[in-house]
């Protein structure tokens, strides 16, 4: 019984000292949130869309190509601007609900999810080696 269980513990203190990539989830802050202004929309018919936006950031007026399709022409959307931005040229951004680490509450549901099947698992396997061997009948003669 100790067996299983010490592995389930070494499991999870191992994810957790492995950080929040291990479960999918990642702190990658994407920038600022912005309302922007879609300007040149894309169909959700192809590959690869990218729609061109505009913002404005610290009173300058920049354009971005968001990859997104769908939006109307003049629709307002917040998207994620990067920290630094270019003087020129268009600026890649992202849809700010969108982005990655929107939700805090996923690591620790994974984490309560992974000590789960660790108990499940060690539980399997003390019940599978605590079943009696049955002997097995002898054939007659």
């Amino acid at each position: 019984m100790a067996i299983p269980a010490a592995a389930g513990v070494l499991v999870v203190l191992l994810a957790w000292l492995a950080g929040p990539g291990l479960l999918g989830i990642g702190n990658d802050v994407l920038g600022a949130p912005v309302q922007a202004e879609v300007t040149k929309p894309a169909p959700c018919g192809g590959a690869d869309t990218k729609e061109t936006v505009k913002f404005t950031v610290t009173g300058k007026v920049h354009e971005g190509t968001l990859d997104g399709c769908g939006h109307g022409q003049g629709e307002r959307v917040e998207v994620a601007v990067p920290e630094v931005l270019p003087d020129q040229g268009p600026v890649a951004v992202h849809v700010a609900d969108t982005s990655m680490g929107a939700s805090d509450a996923r690591r620790p549901l994974g984490l309560a999810l992974l000590v789960f099947a660790c108990f499940s698992g060690g539980m399997f396997a003390y019940l599978w080696l605590s079943i009696p061997l049955r002997p097995q009948p002898k054939p007659a003669s």
